[in-house]
């Protein structure tokens, strides 16, 4: 093993170590990058050893990077998309949506964990901000599960689970996140909301066929209620009332950038003034609601941004050091062709996934993978949407699976951690399942970008 493959595997091992030490990732990253340059320099001046490292070329430009990272027009869209997720969480739309249509499938088996997954698809689909939709869900679910007497690991994997679409269903901040990193026009913003347009519909659809068909054969896993009101033309009408508003809002920030008529940036802040308006029609929108949701996307804000330049200042130097090629000869000196390469690229990322947030994964490991993969003739969009299937699925893979620390702040009263990764297991098989698929079939992936852009 050479010289810059040691200081590669040493920088990684370093990282990792500072995180199960419990050091913040930002400073853990920043900490890490700075060291090695140093050790870097010291030995290309001191040591004459055998590396291209410049100190000039990595830590000097650094300001200029960080810049163009707090420049970027793209990256206004990841307040203004956290923002509205965090307004609608507090306008009220998910109850109204739980209660809809609770009345209209409560007679199921199976049929009020079949709300929670449309009613979580919905919030997917007009919040992105995953702790949020879990934690939301876990209240307005749990308790009204257990009262009719669900099994508890189902209740909790259900509600756990289906709150983690909001990270891959678009609007998604990891998606912009992503298409940033990736720096290709092949794998815009736009283009990769339409690829995981379909993949999240589908894992949601899963989601629902599981519980059916498990309700179906285990009778008392979810038993249908015994006294319910029968069905009227009135509860659908309420279904459709409760639904209008987030489809509006979806059709409006979605629609505003598949046809072109707006550009990412501009349509998150169509989607936060619309979130507001919601929340000023159900009467929410209050100065208090306002203040407390403004405070909540600056720190999120602030957390993510903090990670994206400590991640920076880790890759510059990283680079600096020969890691480019490091991973492309790691990756290229398989004995395996385009499909083993993108299928090890996957593990690898689902196997970090225990350990590392997506936020470090998007920003260290993708950008050190991709242009390898790309070199193969590999479709961007298909690439990006798997990584991201694999990334939804950090968040339910313990030990650091945040997913399931939300979830646990507001489990009711008997529902202990076991229960919790026992619920979750099969939902994590569902999106492994559902991330195959993809990969066997990646016109699940690649089609709908492919007729709405076609060759622009």
């Amino acid at each position: 093993m050479g010289l810059e493959e040691t200081l590669v595997l040493a920088m990684f091992a370093s990282f990792m170590s500072l995180l199960l030490l419990g050091f913040p990732v930002a400073w853990a990253l920043a900490g890490i990058g700075f060291a090695f340059a140093v050790l870097g320099h010291v030995l290309v001046e001191f040591f004459d050893a055998d590396l291209w490292f410049s100190w000039g070329g990595t830590i000097g430009v650094l300001d200029r990077r960080i810049y163009g990272i707090v420049a970027n027009e793209l990256m206004v869209a990841l307040p203004l998309f956290i923002f509205m997720g965090i307004m609608l969480d507090r306008s009220g739309i998910a109850e109204r949506l739980m209660n809809s249509l609770v009345k209209v499938l409560g007679g199921l088996r199976g049929g009020y964990a079949v709300t929670v997954v449309i009613v979580g698809v919905l919030l997917a689909a007009s919040t992105g901000i995953v702790g949020a939709s879990v934690v939301l869900l876990g209240m307005l679910s749990l308790g009204p599960m257990m009262r009719a007497q669900y099994n508890k690991s189902l209740a909790v994997g259900t509600a756990c689970s289906v709150g983690t679409l909001g990270i891959l269903v678009p609007p998604s901040i990891m998606l912009v996140l992503m298409a940033d990193r990736l720096g290709t026009s092949e794998a815009s913003v736009g283009r990769l909301f339409m690829g995981a347009l379909v993949p999240g519909i589908m894992l949601g659809l899963m989601y629902i066929a599981y519980i059916l068909i498990a309700a179906y054969i285990n009778k008392d896993l979810a038993p249908a209620p015994k006294d319910r009101e029968p069905l009227n033309a009135r509860a659908f009408v309420q279904v459709f009332w409760a639904v209008l508003p987030p489809m509006a809002l979806i059709l409006a920030v979605l629609g505003s950038i598949f046809t072109g008529f707006a550009t990412t940036t501009e349509a998150s802040a169509v989607g936060a003034l619309g979130a507001m308006l919601l929340a000023l029609f159900n009467r929410r929108l209050t100065l208090t609601a306002v203040r407390k949701a403004l405070y909540q996307t600056s720190r999120t804000t602030a957390f993510i941004f903090a990670i994206f330049i400590g991640a920076t200042i880790f890759a510059s130097v990283l680079r600096g050091l020969g890691g480019d090629d490091v991973v492309r000869m790691a990756l290229t000196g398989l004995p395996f062709g385009e499909t083993g390469i993108v299928l090890t690229v996957l593990a690898v990322v689902f196997l970090l996934g225990f350990f590392l947030d997506w936020v470090e994964i998007t920003l260290i490991i993708l950008p050190l993978v991709a242009p390898v993969v790309f070199s193969l003739g590999v479709d961007p969009v298909w690439f990006a949407i798997l990584f991201a299937i694999c990334l939804q699925t950090s968040f339910l893979t313990p030990p650091v699976g945040f997913a399931l620390f939300y979830i646990k702040g507001v489990c009711p009263p008997g529902i202990t951690t076991r229960d919790i990764y026992i619920g979750v297991a099969p939902f994590v098989a569902i999106q492994v399942l559902g991330l195959l698929l993809v990969f066997w079939f990646s016109g699940l992936a690649t089609w709908l970008p492919g007729e709405v852009y076609g060759g622009r």
